[in-house]
């Protein structure tokens, strides 16, 4: 009887690791499937600036003003695939590399791709709350801690100083104006805080606001004071340092082709 309940027992465990193994070649298999979904669309909706192509400026730009984009998008093609399409973040030297959608909740992408085809990885999108344009004084971008490295789940490498020296900005290019993201703050927040508050404009909260969350960053920028008259993004993804916890980064817009107001 022993020996029968022995072998039922490596029986069971045999099952059981011959399922986590299946549901891991799964899960792998998603995350291969997903990233040629975005590698697809970076091949077919972004064109690297070629060195010889700088003098003519970027994708919003006048020649000889301002810093250069790396590369444009086709906006117009683009949302043909999607018409909540609202723009283009990338940062050089990491998987940062994707659409920016916008839906009329925050659910939705969470479950569907860009092409809004269902994805476990989502995708890159704005609050539904904030008004379109970037043009509110913070628009708040969401994305997944993938296991793969994909998505937002780069944003917790900016704890790191070293890390954050390699990678101080990042670009984000919509239909109306092309952005360098400059980086200014990165730390590990509840889901619930009020770093996920709305401001419509300047007021003397948000410029409270922008120092409490300069103050909190695990890498050190070097900058000044803040502009409470200029636009800022908030990057959000999950993080695990405590139950709820989420890691963001936070960014001033410039505006490509403009001269910046400076810290």
């Amino acid at each position: 009887m022993g020996k029968k309940l022995k072998w039922i027992v490596v029986a069971v465990l045999v099952l059981v690791f011959a399922g986590s193994g299946g549901a891991v070649l799964v899960a792998q298999q998603k995350y291969a499937k997903s990233q040629r979904v975005y590698d697809q669309a970076a091949e077919k909706f972004t064109k690297k600036i070629e060195q010889q192509e700088a003098s003519s400026g970027g994708q919003n730009q006048k020649e000889g003003e301002g810093p250069l984009t790396p590369f444009t998008v086709d906006f117009d093609l683009l949302r043909g695939v999607n018409p909540e399409v609202v723009g283009w973040i990338y940062c050089e030297g990491t998987k940062i590399n994707y659409p920016v959608c916008q839906g009329t909740d925050n659910e939705y992408y969470l479950h569907y791709s860009y092409e809004k085809q269902e994805d476990n990885c989502g995708a890159i999108f704005a609050d539904a709350q904030t008004a379109p344009g970037f043009v509110d004084s913070n628009t708040v971008l969401y994305g997944h801690n993938m296991n793969d490295g994909s998505m937002f789940a780069g944003l917790e490498l900016w704890r790191d100083q070293a890390y954050f020296e390699e990678h101080p900005f990042m670009w984000l290019l919509t239909p109306e104006t092309d952005y360098k993201v400059v980086l200014f703050s990165g730390h590990a927040v509840s889901a619930y805080s009020d770093i996920y508050t709305i401001f419509r404009g300047p007021m003397p909260e948000f410029t409270a606001y922008l120092e409490e969350n300069l103050a909190r960053s695990d890498f050190n920028a070097l900058v000044g004071e803040l502009d409470p008259e200029a636009h800022y993004v908030v990057l959000s993804t999950c993080a695990y340092d405590f139950e709820e916890a989420r890691y963001v980064l936070h960014g001033k817009l410039e505006p490509v082709g403009e001269h910046g107001r400076g810290w």
